[in-house]
């Protein structure tokens, strides 16, 4: 397969993926009101995944934290892959399976939101932060792929991008973080 034909292919299967996504507006819009409403109270929005979602994570939150289209106060939001010394404590001590898991117990207060992301919805210690949030009164939102795996069970909203290629999946995700934050930014007060 030449150059060409790997572009050609990337864009129209990302332009099919995103048009099915757009279905899904109702579902993000719920989730983007939910993370306005918890912010509106002084709660906190903690986001986490793996790999290119732990990169997203960190992505979403700093849209958050800083700025994303209009000049606002500094939001609430944190990405819990970004801290390596607290992330390989944890997994030398407790294992991988709890690095989020174990964070969230730390610093999540009944009221906040999580977003945990995860292409195939089955990434074990997402699904135990997930657990763990609704277990303290956690809002717990997922951004899966696919089917949504097990996400799906620890979710009050899981949304799944129609797709099994990671690379769509992952460009949706980013998108649908984009339109939480200007859902957000359209609504806090300056």
């Amino acid at each position: 397969m030449n150059n060409l034909s790997i572009i050609d292919k990337a864009f129209n299967e990302h332009r099919e993926v995103s048009s099915l996504t757009s279905l899904l507006s109702k579902e993000i819009s719920f989730m983007g009101e939910e993370v306005y409403n918890a912010i509106s109270l002084g709660k906190k929005l903690l986001i986490f995944g793996n790999g290119g979602s732990a990169a997203d994570s960190q992505h979403i939150a700093a849209e958050f934290s800083g700025r994303f289209i209009k000049e606002r106060r500094g939001l609430p939001a944190i990405a819990l892959t970004t801290d390596t010394s607290v992330l390989t404590a944890i997994g030398n001590d407790y294992g991988f399976d709890e690095i989020f898991r174990r964070q969230v117990e730390a610093i999540a207060n009944k009221g906040d939101v999580l977003l945990g992301i995860s292409t195939s919805g089955n990434s074990q210690n997402v699904i135990k932060a997930l657990e763990y949030g609704k277990l303290i009164g956690c809002k717990t939102f997922g951004l899966s792929g696919n089917s949504g795996g097990e996400m799906n069970n620890c979710c009050d909203l899981n949304i799944l991008v129609p797709s099994n290629v990671t690379a769509r999946i992952q460009e949706m995700h980013i998108l649908i973080g984009h339109i939480i934050c200007e859902i957000v930014d359209e609504k806090i007060i300056v």
